[in-house]
């Protein structure tokens, strides 16, 4: 057999065709970081600091319910944000595909609900919840604030205090403390966890001993 000739253009066209597959071939075959890798470490990272957060609580006996009422936190249930009350402003927020009437209430969408994984498509199965509850902030040292912080607490959409969750969740846990209550769904413990902590850091309030172990168990599913 003859021996083949590649012709100088040929063997040029060649050379630049391969300079210019290199690096996509290096893309294609440079395996990708897991995916899950940046989640593991966020969520290690809102660990950390939630720790720091709440080795900075003060840790005190809970002050007595006397004196406590709902309407010391939300004197107007209704209370609206712009044209929308606190709840339908929540709703919309946490909801998929919310339709509302020309009044801001919800007339359809779909809720999750991250305490106990129920997908809820009635707005009558869901609850606003106060993840750190009034009572609970009461006890902890909401008794001696003004009136008006405490109105600030009940309708805080800035911090992680106000989620939507199914309404049988929400029952269970009342004014109940994560040393007596925590979401039956483990998954969530500890976003759970940093929430509250979160809660309590920013408005000062303080924390039992007991409350301050269930939270650190609670951050160890992180």
């Amino acid at each position: 057999m003859g021996r083949t000739v590649i012709s100088p253009r040929r063997a040029l066209c060649v050379a630049v065709l391969a300079l210019v597959l290199l690096p996509i071939t290096a893309i294609l075959t440079t395996p990708l970081p897991a995916a899950a890798e940046p989640h593991k470490r966020s969520q290690a990272e809102s660990a950390a600091l939630a720790r720091r957060m709440l080795a900075k609580l003060k840790v005190a006996r809970p002050l007595s319910l006397r004196g406590y009422s709902r309407k010391r936190f939300l004197p107007k249930e209704g209370r609206r944000t712009s044209r929308c009350s606190t709840r339908e402003t929540v709703l919309a927020r946490d909801g998929r595909r919310v339709r509302r009437n020309a009044h801001c209430h919800p007339v359809k969408g779909t809720w999750y609900s991250p305490y106990d994984g129920k997908v809820l498509k009635s707005e009558r199965y869901v609850d606003v919840d106060h993840v750190v509850p009034l009572s609970y902030a009461w006890r902890s040292g909401a008794k001696r604030w003004s009136a008006a912080k405490r109105r600030a607490f009940a309708h805080d959409l800035v911090r992680p205090e106000l989620i939507t969750v199914s309404h049988s969740a929400n029952i269970a846990k009342g004014g109940q403390g994560p040393q007596s209550w925590r979401p039956s769904r483990r998954a969530h413990w500890c976003r759970y966890a940093t929430s509250w902590i979160t809660v309590k850091h920013h408005y000062r309030l303080f924390v039992t001993r007991s409350e301050r172990t269930a939270l650190l168990n609670m951050l160890r599913t992180c």
